[in-house]
């Protein structure tokens, strides 16, 4: 009994081998099928070669008719009028005789016409025509007949010319025409099903006889065909059986079926074809039978199948049911299965094996919580960190600049002015690398948004000319800026920086040889390049170079050559755009950098120019409040402006502000405020309280030493211009002045009132 069970899974896939006999049954259906189209094909093949010989024996026999009727017009060797009297009374007779002669002719020994009866012109008597030169005449030897070439009277019906000679010479010729479309009675009463038909052919291919007559008064020329072809090459023969019957196509171009038997002694061939559909639509239809068949046969197998599987993959889907919440963490789910077979000791197994899993992940998974938990409290940790040194790092930054410009600006010796130049430098260089930093964290931050418009490319060529051919020819390189006509629809501010990063690298690693910008059309848009000569960049380093501080010969980090961060932001800005920057270099030989805008529409019409605001020629005398929760820099800025002439009002926060309004009689040119402030408070709700109790809008800019990408994009949403820290002393007095003349040419409605209040 034991044996018994654990036999049993076998005995129940034994049944499923048992249906494998429905594959046999297929098998055994389809030869039949396959044999039984075989032999209807040949039986069709057959009755249509009965039909192509039996046409071709009639179509011979219409021929040996006429010879034996021309045979019935000879009369005796005989001399005189009277003969040839005679003959023309026997020529009459032919002609009623036979409705397919049109005209009968009598040509002596020396091939002279004695007599011409015709029904289609006069008739000639002795008329004595030198026709010795004709085919016909010269081809017929006595005692034979000769069938002509096949021609066509007017162009358009088919004649052919029969000469019967008598065994004498000197019986002449008997020659008569014989119109072939008295041919088309026999082909046209030659129906092979509904549709199929049999045609004639001469040894060229022409249609000789169709029971569309219109097709051979077109002189149809159907030698194209694979039948007639097959049937032209096959030998003259009617006894051999070397004729290759098969498919081919009519003139439409549809299948058909076909067969043929030539004529030989015409030199013609019987054609009989029947369209493949019509032919073996018999076979289609015992075909659809056993389809039927076929498949009430497979549905009652599939039924068999489906009553003999459910009793097998019932617990074999219990088991997958469970592997499969098991495997995805249902660690204590246990799968139930009463087969007595193999398969309820493997659904044994599976919960063993889920019971030790389960013991297992449970340690695991409270290790990897703790373990998780502290990172997430490490990367929270390093994001304040790393926040709060770049805010207190770009504080002191900013005012040792401001601190720098002063004493810049109030060095009396030589010795100071160098010092502060110098120190102005360092500074420098440090801004550039944090103002890079903060571009790369604004693209990542998303707060840069492209403007698109239509301008000429020529603009930015001219800005890249003048920034850097100056430097590239004192290094002595041969510099080419190719002007171009074309417009291009992109953002003209940050298409220019892609450009002049791009620029600066090719002056910067080209160190003799020929640097050319230039641009052309491709396809829809405008590819824009810059080759030089330089010292080129490794396959393998193509893409790498767009890294943040990867640079490919700088392994000393020389400052002087950059920072690794050109490339960079260059890339971001590319994909803001919508584009990308090709590249193609090979070491030692140079690089091309290409990026690809779409063309821009040409205006019809100059734009009016706008109105330029003339920007003060001095500070002095302009009121500016400074807000800024950090001393050092309130005091740098303070010291600067008020050495730049200006009249300046710092606080620390809003109250402050609001304080020193209010202590003063005159409204602010300018207001230059941190985005951050003191107890949470920011920038815009400073601004916009200031505005409020002045009564009009205030020109305001905002400063910001923070990079979080939050932070940058709630400051770019305020609407006001904002300036990272450390700002470069000449940025600072060039924003100033413009919101001092915003502040001159804005009217102030309403604003002694508001003072007086």
């Amino acid at each position: 009994m034991g044996s018994w069970r654990q036999g049993r899974l076998f005995r129940k896939y034994f049944l499923y081998f048992v249906l494998l006999v429905s594959s046999a049954l297929l098998a055994s259906e389809a030869t039949g099928l396959y044999f039984s189209y075989r032999e209807t094909r040949a039986a069709l093949i057959a009755l249509q070669r009965e039909k192509a010989l039996g046409a071709a024996v009639r179509i011979e026999q219409f021929a040996k008719d006429i010879v034996r009727q021309i045979g019935w017009t000879m009369l005796p060797e005989a001399s005189g009028a009277g003969a040839l009297d005679q003959r023309h009374v026997e020529f009459l007779k032919l002609l009623r005789q036979a409705p397919a002669i049109t005209d009968a002719s009598w040509l002596d020994e020396k091939g002279r016409e004695q007599l011409r009866v015709s029904r289609l012109t006069m008739d000639r008597i002795g008329a004595g025509i030198d026709r010795s030169a004709d085919p016909v005449f010269r081809d017929t030897r006595p005692g034979h007949t000769h069938f002509g070439a096949v021609y066509f009277l007017q162009e358009t019906e088919p004649y052919m010319s029969i000469a019967v000679a008598p065994e004498r010479r000197s019986g002449g010729v008997t020659l008569v025409e014989v119109n072939l479309k008295f041919v088309w009675d026999v082909v046209s009463r030659i129906r092979i099903g509904e549709t199929g038909h049999a045609y004639v052919v001469d040894r060229r291919g022409r249609l000789l006889s169709h029971p569309e007559i219109s097709l051979v008064l077109q002189r149809s020329d159907v030698s194209g065909l694979p039948q007639v072809r097959r049937a032209l090459a096959d030998g003259p023969d009617p006894g051999e059986e070397s004729q290759d019957p098969g498919t081919g196509r009519d003139a439409q171009g549809n299948l058909v079926l076909a067969a043929h038997a030539p004529i030989p002694e015409l030199g013609w061939v019987v054609l009989v074809e029947q369209p493949l559909r019509e032919a073996f639509a018999p076979i289609y239809a015992g075909l659809r039978r056993s389809a039927v068949l076929l498949a009430i046969g497979l549905g009652l197998v599939v039924i068999a199948s489906l009553a003999l599987a459910r009793h097998i993959a019932r617990p074999i889907r219990v088991l997958q049911e469970g592997a499969a919440r098991i495997g995805s963490g249902a660690l204590d789910h246990r799968t139930q299965v009463k087969t007595g077979d193999e398969l309820e000791a493997l659904a044994g197994e599976l919960n063993r094996m889920a019971e030790r899993l389960h013991e297992s992940y449970s340690g695991l998974e409270r290790k990897v919580a703790e373990r998780t938990h502290e990172l997430e409290l490490a990367n929270q940790a390093r994001s304040r960190l790393l926040r709060a040194a770049s805010h207190d790092l770009r504080q002191p930054l900013h005012a040792l600049g401001l601190f720098v410009a002063q004493l810049g600006e109030r060095a009396g010796d030589p010795q100071t002015l160098r010092i502060a130049t110098q120190a102005g430098g360092a500074v420098t260089a440090l801004q550039e690398l944090l103002d890079a930093i903060l571009d790369i964290s604004r693209l990542d931050a998303g707060v840069t948004a492209p403007k698109v418009t239509d301008f000429p490319i020529d603009t930015l060529l001219d800005h890249i000319d003048s920034a850097f051919g100056p430097s590239a020819r004192e290094k002595g390189l041969r510099w080419r800026v190719l002007r171009s006509r074309l417009f291009v629809h992109s953002d003209p501010l940050l298409l220019e920086r892609i450009l002049l990063n791009l620029a600066a690298n090719a002056v910067r690693y080209t160190a003799q040889g020929d640097i050319l910008i230039g641009c052309r059309r491709r396809g829809e848009g405008v590819r824009i390049l810059v080759c030089d000569t330089g010292i080129g960049i490794a396959p393998e380093q193509q893409q790498a170079i767009f890294q943040e501080f990867y640079q490919v010969a700088n392994a000393q980090r020389d400052r002087r050559q950059g920072l690794g961060l050109g490339l960079a932001i260059a890339g971001r800005l590319a994909h803001l755009l919508g584009t990308r920057i090709e590249v193609a270099s090979r070491p030692g030989k140079g690089s091309v950098f290409a990026v690809e805008v779409p063309r821009g529409q040409r205006p019809t019409a100059p734009a009016p120019a706008a109105p330029r605001l003339r920007p003060a020629d001095s500070l002095s005398g302009s009121l500016v409040f400074v807000l800024d929760d950090d001393a050092l820099v309130r005091n740098a800025m303070g010291s600067l402006l008020g050495q730049w002439g200006c009249e300046v009002a710092l606080a620390a926060d809003g109250d402050e502000a609001v304080a020193a309004l209010a202590r003063r009689d005159r409204l602010p040119d300018a207001l230059l405020c941190d985005y951050r402030l003191a107890g949470g408070e920011t920038g815009v709700e400073v601004i916009r309280r200031l505005q409020g109790l002045a009564g009009i809008e205030i020109p305001a800019a905002l400063f910001s030493g923070d990079t979080a990408p939050e932070s940058l994009r709630e400051a770019k949403a305020s609407g006001y211009p904002v300036l990272p820290k450390p700002v470069a002393p000449a940025k600072l007095r060039a924003l100033i002045q413009h919101l001092v003349v915003l502040r001159r040419l804005r009217p102030a409605v309403g604003e002694d009132q508001v003072l007086a209040d």
